[in-house]
């Protein structure tokens, strides 16, 4: 279904194409033009909000309108939106939708766009540079980065006892902790075992020596032993009771209940640093490791629909996100860490009460998160399947049959 989606994306565009889609920028009598900018995170509209007004100041006929559609529907919505050229003109991307919206022709090329303007792509890690590249084409300018830390409540700790996280945890000693901290007449758990990929079970996937897709592409390694051994390992927190069940945790989300005091532990990435920062008890710390360190590493870049009819606003909005002074606005709010190369140490110290370093440190021994054409295809399938194995319905040996024969569908197909 989501590739005869895609097929008719890319019709629909190519018919827009074909009918002249203008780049329209002098629209009104006033010379003034509107575009709008999609994004999924409320966290960051400060941040976003302090840019835009700086912007503004070098480029005050150039309104930009802010539209927010929260995560879990952003890409349905974009994907509904192509189909009636009502795409936002600058949006966000993630890696693992960037092929298929760049092959559909959803979104422009932008390699042209920064040879003209002299545009540096040097300015960020060449990483997320290579992760927005597709067929010698950059399509995205990076905005940030993000690596995983263990999240920690402090209060929990020191009532317990327990000395706090550090570089020499390990598996066991996660478990062993869990155990510890769990009160089930506080209604505490020890540790939120969350049903996600980057920040979970990726994570430890990649720590037990497994792999998510082969250096091939064409399979993936979900049914390996590494893979079944790192699921499981997830799994066992909620079947001895040490975290809240998948049930619990859809309920009211996980972020929610480590904020109130109710989960001493939990993976979660840099973005929770807005809300996390408020709470004097929170800290955080590396990640425990397995058979070796390891963490996703991934980043969002700001992209332009193809249909744009304000081409020139657009681009110059992009170069502007993409900008130092943009990057020093997220910095120093503490919001993301920046893509921008140099400004990460300045969002380190514009949040000195929580140990930031732990993310960064993470950069060392990360992962870049999997980017194929059929990537968005497979997390549906991760999510569909594998939450029947965190809710107890099946076994993860069984859960990752069903997952592994419909993802190798999904690889053998592009």
């Amino acid at each position: 279904m989501k590739k005869w989606l895609m097929m008719l994306v890319t019709v629909m565009i190519g018919f827009i194409v074909l009918a002249g889609c203008s780049n329209d920028d002098a629209a009104s009598g006033d010379g003034k033009v509107e575009i709008t900018y999609g994004f999924w995170d409320k966290k960051q509209v400060p941040a976003i909000d302090e840019i835009i007004k700086s912007f503004n100041e070098k480029y005050p006929d150039i309104k930009v309108k802010t539209e927010i559609t929260p995560y879990g529907q952003y890409f349905q919505k974009l994907e509904t939106a192509a189909t009636g050229s009502a795409l936002p003109d600058v949006m966000w991307m993630n890696g693992a939708h960037v092929n298929q919206y760049a092959d559909g022709k959803v979104i422009l090329p932008l390699t042209d766009l920064a040879k003209k303007d002299n545009y540096s792509l040097d300015n960020y890690p060449e990483s997320l540079i290579e992760l927005y590249t597709v067929n010698e084409d950059i399509y995205g300018i990076p905005k940030d980065l993000d690596t995983t830390g263990l999240w920690y409540n402090k209060k929990i700790f020191d009532e317990a006892g327990v000395p706090y996280p550090d570089d020499t945890w390990d598996w066991d000693k996660l478990k062993e902790v869990a155990k510890k901290l769990t009160n089930k007449e506080k209604g505490i758990w020890g540790y939120a075992a969350l049903m996600g990929n980057q920040g979970g079970y990726y994570d430890f996937i990649w720590q037990n020596g497994g792999y998510i897709i082969s250096e091939d592409g064409k399979s993936v390694g979900f049914d390996q032993p590494e893979a079944i051994e790192a699921l499981k390992y997830n799994v066992s927190f909620i079947e001895e009771g040490l975290s809240p069940t998948q049930a619990q945790m859809t309920e009211t989300a996980a972020s929610e209940l480590f904020s109130s005091g109710k989960i001493a532990m939990m993976f979660d990435g840099p973005w929770m640093v807005p809300e996390y920062k408020k709470n004097p008890d929170v800290d955080v710390a590396v990640v425990p490791k397995g058979k070796q360190r390891a963490v996703a590493i991934h980043g969002l870049a700001n992209v332009i629909a193809a249909n744009t009819k304000h081409k020139d606003a657009a681009w110059k909005f992009v170069q502007f996100l993409g900008s130092k002074e943009a990057a020093e606005i997220f910095a120093a709010t503490g919001t993301v860490i920046p893509a921008y190369n140099g400004t990460q140490d300045a969002w380190k110290q514009a949040v000195p009460t929580i140990n930031l370093q732990a993310f960064i440190d993470g950069i060392e021994y990360s992962v870049p998160l999997p980017s194929v054409k059929s990537t968005g295809e497979i997390w549906q399938y991760e999510i569909d399947v594998l939450k029947k194995a965190w809710s107890e319905e099946v076994s993860v040996e069984d859960a990752v049959k069903e997952l592994t024969k419909k993802a190798n569908e999904s690889l053998s197909n592009e």
